[in-house]
C-alpha cells in the first residue's frame, strides 16, 4: 500500500470513530507512556471499562502522578497504579519486568506507547541512539520479557491477550537506504557515526516507526496459531501531541507546525481511540487482528516496502539482529524465546 500526502488530509478530515468499549472487569491492563497525550487519554478510556489493575507505566514521577491522581478523580477510578519506567535504560525496563513478574499474576492488554521524536543525535546510558532504543529496542525488550505472562493468561482466561505497538503511518514514508537493507545488522547501520547527519536524524523517526511495524509482524509470524496473544500494531493519527516538542523551539518550524495543527490534527483522545481499539476490537475475527496494521479502527495494508520481498528480508534481519542484542542485555530472554515461539 502506498499513501500519499493527500491520503493523509483524506484521513485526518474525515470522521474518527467512536471509542470502542469493553468490561474489563477482573482484567490487568498496563499502558506505558501514559502520563500525557495519546497513552494518557487512552488509559483514562480502559479506566473507564474497571480494569481489576490498570497499571500506567511513566519516566517522570511528578508527570506519573499528576496523571495518575487524574484518571483517579476524572474517571472515579481508584486503583490506578503509577510504576516507573525508562525506555532509555535497559536495566530500567528490567527491574519493570522483574517487579511485574513477583507483584501480577496476569497480563490482559500491554500497550507499548512511549516514543521519542528527535532531530538531534543523542546517546543513551547503553550506547544506541535514543531513538532506536526507546521506539524500538527497549519496546521489544519489555514485549517479550512480559510475553510469558501474556500467554500465560490467555490460556488461563481463554480469550487471548493483547499486545499493541504504537507506530504511525509515517512509517509509509520511511526511505531506507540499499546499504541498510542489505545490512546483516540494520540496526547497527542505523546506530552507526554515517547516520548521526542531520539529515538522518531528521528520518529517524520514521525508521523507528518501520521497525514497529516489522518486530509486530516477525513476533506474530513466530507464535504458533494456537497461541493466545495477538500483536498489533497501530496508526494513531496526526494529533496534538508533546511528541513534537522539538519542532516548536524554533520560529520557522513551530510557525509551520501550528499551521498543520490547525488544519489537521485530532486531539489526542480522538487518537487514542486507536489504541483502545487495537487492544480491544475484533475479539470475535481474533485471526483478523494477529500481526496487524491498525488504523483508522480498521486493519490495512502496511507499506509496500514492508510487503516487499525486500522488506521481508529487512524484517527477518531486524528480528534477528534484536533478539542478538537483547539477549546479550537481558539473558533470561533466551529461554523466554525458546518456550514460547517457533524457530
Amino acid at each position: 500500500m502506498k499513501k500519499s500526502f493527500f491520503d493523509l488530509v483524506v484521513d485526518q478530515w474525515s470522521t474518527v470513530p467512536p471509542v470502542e468499549t469493553a468490561d474489563l472487569s477482573g482484567k490487568t491492563v498496563v499502558v506505558v507512556g501514559a502520563n500525557v497525550g495519546i497513552g494518557f487519554e487512552a488509559a483514562k478510556h480502559f479506566a473507564r471499562m474497571n480494569p481489576a489493575r490498570l497499571i500506567i507505566a511513566c519516566r517522570s514521577e511528578s508527570k506519573g502522578k499528576a496523571a495518575q491522581a487524574e484518571i483517579q478523580t476524572v474517571c472515579g477510578y481508584k486503583p490506578c497504579e503509577l510504576w516507573l519506567l525508562d525506555l532509555a535504560s535497559f536495566s530500567s525496563v528490567e527491574d519493570f519486568a522483574d517487579k511485574f513478574q513477583r507483584e501480577c499474576d496476569r497480563l490482559d492488554i500491554l500497550v507499548m506507547n512511549a516514543g521519542i521524536a528527535t532531530r538531534v543525535y543523542q546517546p543513551t546510558v547503553d550506547d544506541w541512539e535514543s531513538t532506536l532504543q526507546v521506539n524500538h529496542l527497549s519496546t521489544a525488550l519489555l514485549s517479550l520479557l512480559l510475553l510469558p505472562g501474556m500467554i500465560d493468561t490467555g490460556k488461563k482466561s481463554g480469550s487471548a491477550s493483547r499486545l499493541v505497538i504504537v507506530s504511525s503511518d509515517v512509517h509509509y514514508w520511511a526511505v531506507i537506504k540499499d546499504e541498510v537493507k542489505q545490512a546483516s545488522k540494520p540496526i547497527a547501520k542505523l546506530n552507526s557515526e554515517d547516520y548521526r547527519t542531520p539529515q538522518a536524524m531528521g528520518a529517524r523517526y520514521l525508521d523507528s516507526k518501520l521497525l514497529n511495524v516489522f518486530f509486530v509482524r516477525a513476533l506474530q509470524n513466530r507464535l504458533l496459531s494456537t497461541t493466545p496473544l495477538t500483536a498489533n500494531a497501530v496508526n494513531p493519527g496526526f494529533c496534538y501531541s508533546s511528541l513534537r516538542r522539538e519542532f516548536y523551539e524554533k520560529p520557522l518550524t513551530n510557525m509551520i507546525m501550528c499551521v498543520w495543527e490547525k488544519l489537521m490534527a485530532w486531539t489526542s483522545e480522538q487518537g487514542s481511540r486507536q489504541l483502545v481499539y487495537a487492544a480491544i476490537a475484533e475479539r470475535d475475527k481474533e485471526d483478523h487482528m494477529k500481526g496487524a496494521f491498525v488504523s483508522k479502527a480498521e486493519v490495512v495494508e502496511p507499506s509496500d516496502f514492508v510487503l516487499s520481498e525486500d522488506g521481508k528480508r529487512m524484517q527477518e534481519a531486524v528480528w534477528s539482529e534484536t533478539v542478538e542484542i537483547l539477549t546479550k542485555e537481558a539473558p533470561q530472554l533466551r529461554s523466554i524465546l525458546q518456550e514460547h515461539l517457533a524457530s
